[in-house]
């Protein structure tokens, strides 16, 4: 998996949970955790606080799902 991938996703869809991520790429989500890391580290990403809703469905537990939301770059 290519971390520009990832980006390019971030950017097009500005919030997604891991889970949403490895369905979309096609990726194990430890795979993209390691990846999401490193664009929070560079401050692309920022890791939503565990409660945050995703806007999407609510069937799942909200503090279950993790977060990231594109803040640029």
């Amino acid at each position: 998996m290519i971390l520009s991938r990832v980006s390019d996703y971030m950017k097009q869809h500005r919030r997604a949970s891991v889970l949403d991520l490895a369905h979309g790429l096609d990726a194990a989500p430890d795979a993209l955790k390691g990846m999401l890391g490193i664009l929070e580290r560079k401050g692309r990403v920022r890791r939503l606080p565990a409660g945050t809703a995703c806007n999407g469905c609510h069937k799942c537990d909200p503090n279950s799902v993790e977060l990231y939301e594109w803040v640029g770059g």
